[in-house]
């Protein structure tokens, strides 16, 4: 199976994006080779890890206004590349790419690091994969921040801003990385920014994991990952460590995904569970400082 590598060239000179690669070979699962999985790593290695997890169809290069503040302030801060997007390797054939084998390349790089009392951060898909791994491995947890996302079953019919959106990502001719989230973020972002979310792109042949994403979404209770979903959810509900919502304002693709959460899961009990104004889907574009101040806070105030 053909695997794409972007090259380097292509990260160049990106605003706000100055950080050095770290790299880590993952399983390669229905890839016959390991895959190269790329992650930033800001901070003192020896404080623990707060981990960013990026969605559709970003990389991370969305948590650029939150890495520089957090790891100034003695925070290790951690966001990796899911495969397929950004520096990582891609895959050529969508086939490669299933729900369960993005849980299980994350937790195979988890694991090679590692990583304990993690702080997670996830928004979107980050959501999906990072929920799962929180319920898969608990003890390396010490708290959670989720952001526009969810952990969908396929037990409730999915709205119809995400039905317009998986239609539409199926049928574009040309899917557009960077106007897909400026569109999606409340606040103006400049044409260098998208150019910034496009250039792990070079051409379609580099975007068959986010084609693919829009179509892992459970939908069905019959879904491959509708079960595992609902096993994860049973571990949620018995979590207590702290757990902290922290959705937009201006987002139809997850709204009430919060309140859903703070009901469902013991963590979120007493907690203040802010919502982050004149922001949309990607609010980690609209509003990254006020997300690394929150994140700051509450690890802080959660010790």
């Amino acid at each position: 199976m053909t695997v794409l590598r972007t090259p380097d060239s292509c990260f160049e000179n990106l605003p706000g994006y100055a950080f050095a690669p770290n790299y880590v070979e993952v399983p390669g699962i229905s890839v016959a080779d390991p895959l190269r999985l790329h992650y930033v790593d800001e901070g003192p290695n020896s404080a623990a890890p707060i981990l960013m997890l990026h969605g559709e169809p970003s990389w991370s290069y969305l948590y650029r206004k939150m890495i520089t503040p957090l790891a100034a302030a003695g925070r290790r801060v951690l966001a990796p590349d899911l495969i397929g997007f950004g520096r990582s390797d891609k895959p050529a054939a969508r086939g490669a790419y299933s729900y369960q084998n993005h849980v299980d390349w994350m937790r195979a790089w988890v694991e090679a690091l590692d990583l304990r009392n993690i702080t997670l951060f996830c928004q979107d898909w980050g959501g999906l994969i990072g929920l799962r791994l929180l319920a898969e491995m608990p003890e390396r947890f010490a708290r959670v921040i989720a952001a526009n996302t969810f952990l969908p079953t396929g037990d409730q019919a999915p709205g119809e801003a995400f039905l317009a959106w998986r239609k539409f990502s199926q049928e574009v001719p040309v899917f557009p990385v960077g106007t897909i989230i400026a569109k999606a973020c409340s606040r103006p972002v400049s044409a260098e920014v998208q150019a910034a979310y496009d250039a792990p792109f070079p051409d379609e042949s580099y975007k068959a994991g986010a084609r693919a994403f829009p179509l892992l979404v459970p939908i069905s209770p019959d879904d491959p990952a509708a079960e595992p979903n609902r096993r994860a959810w049973s571990v949620l509900q018995t979590l207590k460590i702290p757990f902290l919502t922290a959705f937009s304002d201006n987002d139809p693709i997850t709204r009430g995904g919060d309140r859903v959460m703070q009901k469902l899961i013991p963590g979120c009990a007493g907690l203040s569970h802010p919502t982050i104004a004149n922001a949309g889907h990607f609010l980690q574009e609209d509003a990254g400082e006020e997300l690394a101040e929150l994140i700051a806070g509450f690890v802080v105030s959660t010790r």
